[in-house]
């Protein structure tokens, strides 16, 4: 019997469908000389080089505030750098290593995203890809994508953080279950991925204890399908959710608080061991600095079992009015 999955996990699955708009070989003028160089230091390069270009096209999520959320682009751009390595050829498949991105603008929930994914590199073991995420003619997002054949080698990894089992802690939706505002409405029914705070969300209430250090339960609300490059997109989705709580943890803020500015900056990802995002994973967090406007944050994913499957970290935006 097929169980029917929840409206939320059926919008995400929707998001990540991408459309394949067609491939096509590019041709590049670059500039004569790098840099303005003049003399010895002139760098020739070739009057034009091809760049293999694909095109894919998704929708985009409505969010209560209007911009796109920023794990959605993400999420997108890994599935459309992962079809274009997925097509290299027979055998086992070319799995996500890595991911480099820089939010350039918001983006725009009313309208689709373009996704133009370059084919850097495919070599003997690794694959690199270049994706743009564009709206309204303009990049909202450039990420550089690796992706490796299996392979072997020296294996160690950090212990898991102590943490009680995900089930007694209380999750987003029942925190916000019945509150009669649409924010609370979002938190408790709109969202694909349940998160459940072991020290408490910082939604609402500030923390008690002002360290920048939180620890998340999280997982799809059903069940995703087989393939390791949604879990992995899913992944990358959930990952944008709670990591710069550690910095409002640490100052004692919410992020109801007052005159509060927040935006993604730059997202960095590590994929060390598969892993699947419809089972409870622990996302140990850490912010090692704050400072000029912009804080980081640091995050591992851990299985229930304690396996460590992810590192994450991001740079944010994080301005309060000055007293």
């Amino acid at each position: 019997m097929t169980t029917r999955q929840p409206a939320p996990l059926l919008d995400l699955l929707a998001t990540l469908d991408l459309e394949e708009l067609g491939s096509a070989q590019v041709s590049v003028q670059p500039l004569s000389t790098a840099g303005g160089l003049t003399g010895e230091e002139r760098v020739p390069l070739p009057e034009t080089f091809a760049e293999d270009i694909t095109l894919f096209r998704g929708q985009s999520q409505k969010q209560p505030h209007g911009r796109v959320f920023g794990g959605q682009v993400l999420a997108q751009g890994v599935i459309a750098c992962g079809r274009t390595v997925l097509a290299l050829e027979d055998g086992p498949d070319r799995r996500l290593h890595s991911m480099h991105a820089y939010f350039m603008r918001p983006g725009d929930d009313t309208q689709p995203i373009t996704f133009s994914v370059e084919r850097m590199r495919d070599g003997r073991s690794f694959s690199t890809r270049r994706v743009h995420a564009i709206q309204h003619g303009k990049p909202i997002l450039s990420m550089s994508a690796s992706f490796q054949l299996p392979d072997g080698g020296v294996d160690h990894q950090d212990p898991v953080p102590d943490a009680p089992d995900p089930l007694v802690v209380p999750s987003l939706a029942e925190v916000f279950a019945g509150v009669d505002h649409p924010a609370a409405r979002h938190l408790a029914e709109d969202r694909a991925i349940e998160q459940r705070h072991v020290e408490g969300n910082l939604f609402v209430t500030p923390a008690t204890d002002l360290v920048a250090d939180q620890r998340v339960w999280m997982r799809a609300i059903g069940d995703l399908p087989d393939d390791p490059l949604v879990h992995d997109a899913v992944l990358a989705y959930a990952s944008d959710y709670t990591l710069l709580e550690s910095i409002l943890r640490r100052h004692g803020k919410t992020w109801r608080t007052p005159g509060l500015r927040a935006a993604s900056l730059d997202h960095a990802m590590w994929f060390h061991r598969p892993a699947r995002a419809d089972e409870w994973l622990l996302y140990a967090e850490h912010s090692p600095s704050a400072q000029g406007g912009r804080g980081l944050g640091i995050g591992r994913m851990f299985t229930q079992e304690g396996t460590l499957v992810a590192t994450v970290a991001q740079e944010g935006m994080l301005r309060l009015p000055t007293p």
